[in-house]
Parts: structure tokens; C-alpha cells; sequence
């Protein structure tokens, strides 16, 4: 699974000079502000910090505190690591932390040392003294509004906490040294076993052509794939999402005219494509993304199936259930979202 860092701490403490360091070590890096940016640019508005905030507020208020962090998320791919910076609702964090391998990280420095930052780059709608910055600081810190900037919050849930208060190489050097514990935080999120081929399965029913329900099983031994299937009309058939399926494609109320239906079940599928290509299954273990029907059930005890793992309840299962205990196969749920 990949990693996603997440960058949250006080004004000028250096967040996005780390997420920029991070990108030259071939992280992809976001800044939830970036999101902003591009919206007032369409909306013709200057971009400047007030601004900024006031559409953050806005739109948290419109489509809830974590838009921002959910905005963040669907722009990731599960092959690359990104670095995500700007983080200053607790409830985008929580929106982040949805992924598996998402650490967020502190970045901070002494007040005083973060005004002369401030000072130096000169920035004309910036705090001008101490005073002002300390004032403008605890807006963000700490505002009352849940759909405004609660920085403090955020701060409170950090995994690993960066103190960026001497020069840029040393900077640098405890980022390194942070990628350390990163790894050893993300590696205690690997997924098991039977979510890794529970997603898979899921996966798999994406190349379902039932226009009813969207079903698949991947078969497994010795941890290896072995086979998979998902529902639809029979080889040769024209596919269910074609109009080869009249059930199907009228609609029918759930649990009626089965007896009608032309479609193959996930499992149904994953047993005869083992047994085309001359694969035993013996001693194997089945995941299905939902719970088999009556009919699998028949196929996978005499099949030799062992085990049988479904994320979601099918709605005609007592009989089914009974008969798999009967014959001893293993059945057990684990439910992915």
C-alpha cells in the first residue's frame, strides 16, 4: 500500500519546504491549498491568505469540514506516495486518515524564528509586527467555528512532530530521519490477507456485465490466485448489460424470477474457470463479494473448497449457511468498504 504524509503545524513553521523536499524523493505532493487557488482563480478573486481562508471556511461550511482532505484523497493513485500539506481542519484529517498507510506529521518552530521567515520574503498583506503575527496566529489556532481553521486540533493528532528551527541542511536531515519511523508506522498498516484479496475481488466484479448487481470470487491456495469470476450472461451470450439477460434487465424485484435469469453467479464462474483450465481446488479458499446463494453453495462443497470468505450479506442465506456448516466448510465475513 502506498503512503500519504500529511503536513500540518503553525504559520511559516516550513510545511511546504519539506513537502518540496519530499517531491526529490519522488513523493507526489498536494497542498489543500492548491485547491483554493484554482477555485479563486475561476472566480476571478486575488489570491491572498484572506481570501484563501474565507473560501476554505466556505466550503467546508457548504460540503462539510474534511471536503478539502476528500478532495485530496480521490487525487491519489494506490502505486505512488504523495505528501499532503496545508492541513488545518481536524476533520480533513480524519477524511485522510481513511486511508490505511496516511501519517500525519507536526511541522513547527519557535514563534520568533517563524516571524523573521515572515519578515524576510515580504509579502505585502502579511502581519507587519510580532504582535500582530501572534494575534493572526491564534485565529487559526484556535477558532470556535468547526468549519473554520483549528489548527491546535490538528496539531493534537499528529503521528510525528518536526521541529524546523535551524538551518535548511538540518532540515533536511531530521526529514530523513522522520521517513525512518514513516516506514515503520506504515508498515504495521499492511492489509491482511483477506482484505488484500477482498479488494482484489472487488476488483474483479468491475468487469461484471450484470445489470442487476455486480458480483465476483477470486479462489485462492497457498496465498496464490488460482481463479476468478465474476457474474454474467454465459460465453457465447450476449452480455447482460446488452439486453441478453430479459431478468435482469427489467429490473426485477430481488428474489423473484431467479428461475428466469441467464446470468452465471461470481462463484459459479470462478469454479468452471478452474475446472476449463484443469485447476484442482482442493483444499482452497473462496472470496466472494457477497455471500453465495443456495446453488454455490451446492458447487463449492463439491468442489472441494474449504473455506469460504464474503464481504457482504446475500439476502437468502439461512439454508444456504446451514448446508455449507453441514458439509464443514469454513465461512466467515470480512467486510471491506
Amino acid at each position: 500500500m502506498n503512503i500519504i504524509l500529511g503536513l500540518t503545524g503553525t504559520y511559516c513553521a516550513g510545511k511546504d519546504t519539506v513537502g518540496q523536499y519530499l517531491t526529490d524523493k519522488s513523493f507526489y505532493h498536494y497542498s489543500l491549498s492548491d485547491f483554493l487557488r484554482e477555485e479563486l482563480k475561476k472566480q476571478g478573486k486575488e489570491i491572498i491568505r484572506d481570501n484563501l481562508i474565507a473560501l476554505g471556511n466556505e466550503l467546508r461550511a457548504k460540503h462539510g469540514p474534511g471536503v478539502l482532505g476528500e478532495m485530496a484523497i480521490k487525487m491519489t493513485q494506490s502505486d505512488k506516495n504523495y505528501v499532503i500539506s496545508s492541513i488545518r481542519n481536524p476533520e480533513e484529517v480524519k477524511a485522510l486518515k481513511k486511508h490505511g498507510n496516511f501519517v500525519l506529521v507536526n511541522v513547527d518552530a519557535p514563534s520568533k524564528i517563524r516571524f523573521d521567515r515572515l519578515a524576510k520574503r515580504k509579502r505585502e498583506n502579511d502581519p507587519k509586527t510580532f504582535e500582530d503575527f501572534v494575534k493572526y496566529e491564534q485565529q487559526e489556532l484556535n477558532s470556535p467555528d468547526p468549519n473554520a481553521q483549528q489548527i491546535r486540533q490538528c496539531i493534537s493528532m499528529a503521528d510525528l512532530h518536526l521541529i524546523n528551527d535551524l538551518s535548511l541542511e538540518d532540515l533536511y536531515k531530521k526529514v530523513d530521519i522522520m521517513l525512518e519511523d514513516v516506514l515503520k508506522i506504515a508498515s504495521t498498516k499492511r492489509p491482511s490477507w483477506d482484505e488484500y484479496f477482498m479488494k482484489i475481488a472487488k476488483s474483479v466484479s468491475i468487469r461484471s456485465n450484470c445489470m442487476k448487481r455486480h458480483v465476483a470470487a477470486i479462489i485462492v491456495k497457498d496465498r496464490r490466485i488460482i481463479s476468478t469470476g465474476y457474474n454474467g450472461t454465459p460465453r457465447g451470450v450476449k452480455n447482460c448489460n446488452e439486453g441478453g439477460c430479459a431478468r435482469c434487465n427489467s429490473f426485477a424485484q430481488g428474489g423473484a424470477k431467479l428461475d428466469e435469469c441467464v446470468c452465471s453467479h461470481g462463484e459459479e464462474n470462478a469454479i468452471v474457470q478452474a475446472s476449463y483450465h484443469g485447476i484442482s481446488l482442493k483444499d482452497s479458499t473462496l472470496y466472494t463479494t457477497f455471500a453465495p446463494c443456495l446453488m454455490c453453495a451446492k458447487m463449492i462443497i463439491n468442489s472441494g473448497i474449504k473455506e469460504v470468505i464474503y464481504n457482504l450479506d446475500y439476502p437468502l442465506n439461512d439454508l444456504t449457511f446451514a448446508l455449507l456448516q453441514k458439509a464443514g466448510t469454513i465461512l466467515r465475513q470480512h467486510k471491506i468498504e
